[in-house]
């Protein structure tokens, strides 16, 4: 597995070898022995799974809150999409800054989201899948988005994005009182 790091401490890419032949390809995509012999040592309770069926389509930018924050395993399962993060997390050098990384079924790439980041992404194209692991249980009390063009983000929109209730009336970054400490905060 190839893990690079991004220009924001915590947060991953991680692209499994892929084994191909007439048929297709086999991939792991998470093996915890492997990865915890890299530093990552995480324990998944979650798989999600979700089909966006326009291409333009934002879901985001989510996070749930302590006592039930989750650190995010996400790859895109078919199509393609712009997955983002943003670093929420007080004290942080990087506080509000972002990174995205294109994920799509043919380039196998995940990102690895740590608690302490917002999450989102666009789809590129129609019946777009997302697949992503959490480390923990979904709790809706707990439960928050901030807006999705509140974060200087460059979505590379072509028109309007189709977005939920939700997110469309989503608190903007510039008000938000994020429940997320930097561990390197003195």
């Amino acid at each position: 597995m190839q893990i690079d790091t991004t220009p924001i401490p915590g947060l991953l890419v991680l692209t499994p070898r892929r084994f191909g032949d007439a048929r297709g390809f086999f991939s792991e995509s998470w093996n915890r022995q492997t990865l915890a012999g890299q530093g990552i040592d995480l324990d998944f309770v979650q798989d999600n799974h979700s089909l966006s069926a326009r291409a333009g389509t934002i879901r985001g930018l989510h996070y749930q809150a302590p006592p039930h924050a989750q650190d995010k395993l996400v790859r895109c399962g078919r199509g393609a999409l712009f997955d983002v993060a943003v670093d929420i997390r007080r004290g942080s050098p990087t506080y509000g800054q972002w990174f995205g990384q294109e994920l799509s079924a043919e380039n196998g790439r995940q990102m690895l989201i740590p608690r302490g980041f917002l999450h989102g992404f666009v789809t590129r194209e129609p019946d777009t899948e997302i697949c992503y692991k959490c480390t923990d249980y979904y709790a809706p009390d707990c439960d928050g988005a901030v807006r999705w063009d509140s974060c200087g983000i460059d979505w590379d929109l072509t028109s309007d994005p189709v977005l939920s209730d939700k997110d469309a009336a989503a608190i903007p970054l510039a008000g938000f009182d994020s429940p997320f400490s930097w561990e390197g905060a003195a």
